[in-house]
């Protein structure tokens, strides 16, 4: 899950997975070197989070906590 420390869907998509039990590993953009170019590659050129890539390699941008629950 591509993430800022200032997104506040990102904070909420987080809060709902982990009520659902849903894991995940958080890499904050700004932090982490050459992510910010990896989830522009997903979007089209523009850094938005919440960015999640899947187990099959597909990706989603800012889902709903039902299309997440499905995809995993």
């Amino acid at each position: 899950m591509f993430t800022t420390s200032w997104c506040g869907y990102c904070r909420n998509l987080k809060r709902l997975m982990d009520a659902k039990g849903i894991g995940y590993t958080e890499v904050n953009i700004e932090e982490v070197e050459g992510t910010a170019e990896l989830v522009e590659s997903f979007n089209g050129g523009n850094q938005t989070v919440p960015t999640l890539i899947f187990p099959d390699g597909t990706s989603a941008t800012n889902p709903r906590i039902e299309e997440v629950l499905e995809r995993v």
